[in-house]
């Protein structure tokens, strides 16, 4: 009876998380998916590289709050409980949705329309920063030593089902509307879907299970120092090395999923319908091969993995770009999307159930948010702006090829000094000993 009941909460856990956070995911990331005519409506007096860089830029400025948000969350998540944090955050992401959708463009209300968009883009940004960290850590507290790659995994697949909505939704409006609808309304479409993520999510994640046992502290007990000042201090030399290697996954998710997108159809000519159904393919992929990807890590360890999807990535990365760009035809595109995508997988789910593993479960969302949040709002959120920058300073179209094959070997010397605790107790003692 025990048995099955873990069984259920298990199921529930992974229901609950992966439609919550697939939403989140949805409402952050529709924006990519827009931004060539979000530019021409918030950022009209730049040419249309100006409005491409702005808009991305914009893009980009979601990521600035995300260590923010990862560290008060994830504090809040680590003193007060796992879900309650996640329904925090599920109400900033609507809210932010909201505003993008109600926005005036700049033929209405000049430059406050752009400013706006940006405030909407830092409460978005906010929100997601601590949705990460809540959200993974609950679905590893929920698994065991021998399954928690797998409990881990559906983190990521919801975010593949968030961007695979995403995309789908966008490129059948942009095919049924045309380029003047979308421009006059159908821009705001996705963003007015996005609200639904507050009833939605409050109503599928009641009845989630809290991980975390809140404990009083007795009378007369020093105070306890902060969640950073913790993880900061007494397990500095991880979050840095959990930086390092989340560079390398973040970076090259945001490159083929948002940036392809825009790049394909700017660079290389391909119908707008095309270049995102090509993002819908990575999310499909996403989405079904992590839980694979999960349980393949629990056997083979999570560094192996990392390592050679990396290596691979390392290999095939330039030679994809060249071949796109040689040929640029939708079944090269969806090819190129198909094999990057799949080794995105193979490195992230192991390396997004190395992040929690990491530190111990009194700031365990803590740490996990600090370090996913940082390696992304540094790297991941700008690679967009970056590759955009690069292709026009350079005038070479295989410029993304090269910062993502920069960044993919610079990840690689996080692993280093990681741990692996793949089929270990993390809750043991003395499972997590503080550096000195």
């Amino acid at each position: 009876m025990t048995l099955t009941r873990t069984r259920l909460s298990r199921r529930q856990t992974i229901a609950a998380t992966t439609i919550g956070n697939a939403l989140e995911f949805f409402d952050f990331t529709v924006y990519g998916f827009l931004a060539l005519v979000i530019g021409k409506l918030f950022f009209p007096t730049f040419n249309a590289y100006g409005q491409l860089l702005l808009t991305v830029a914009s893009f980009g400025v979601g990521f600035i709050m995300r260590p923010l948000g990862g560290i008060m969350i994830g504090a809040y998540a680590d003193r007060v409980g796992r879900k309650k944090a996640m329904t925090l955050t599920i109400f900033m992401m609507a809210l932010g949705c909201a505003m993008i959708a109600f926005a005036p463009t700049y033929a209405q209300i000049g430059v406050a329309a752009p400013l706006l968009i940006v405030a909407a883009r830092l409460i978005q940004g906010f929100s997601a920063g601590g949705e990460v960290g809540a959200s993974t850590t609950l679905l590893v507290e929920h698994a065991t030593p021998v399954n928690r790659g797998y409990m881990a995994s559906w983190q990521f697949a919801s975010q593949g089902l968030g961007i695979l909505i995403g995309a789908v939704v966008v490129g059948i409006l942009s095919t049924v509307l045309g380029p003047q609808g979308m421009e006059s309304w159908g821009w705001r479409v996705p963003f007015f879907l996005g609200m639904l993520i507050a009833p939605v999510g409050m109503y599928i994640r009641r009845h989630l299970e809290e991980s975390l046992e809140i404990k009083d502290e007795p009378a007369g007990a020093a105070p306890r120092r902060s969640s950073l000042a913790e993880v900061c201090g007494d397990h500095g030399k991880t979050v840095l090395a959990g930086i390092l290697t989340t560079i390398g996954g973040t970076v090259a998710a945001y490159v083929v999923t948002f940036y392809m997108p825009t790049y394909a159809i700017r660079e290389l000519g391909l119908p707008p319908p095309v270049a995102l159904f090509g993002a819908a393919l990575v999310g499909l992929l996403s989405f079904g091969l992590a839980p694979f990807i999960g349980r393949w890590s629990d056997r083979a360890g999570r560094k192996s993995l990392i390592v050679w999807a990396r290596v691979a990535l390392l290999v095939l990365i330039y030679p994809g770009f060249f071949w796109l760009n040689a040929s640029p035809t939708p079944a090269v595109l969806f090819t190129v999307v198909g094999v990057l995508s799949s080794l995105l997988v193979m490195q992230t789910v192991p390396g997004i159930t190395m992040l929690p593993e990491m530190f111990p479960k009194h700031v365990r969302a803590s740490g996990m948010s600090l370090v996913y949040s940082v390696g992304v709002a540094l790297f991941g959120g700008f690679s967009p702006f970056i590759s955009a920058w690069l292709l026009n300073a350079t005038g070479n179209k295989l410029a993304p090829a090269w910062y993502l094959l920069a960044m993919t070997l610079v990840s690689l010397l996080g692993l280093l000094w990681l741990e692996d605790f793949t089929g270990k107790d993390i809750d043991a003692a003395g499972a997590h000993q503080p550096a000195h």
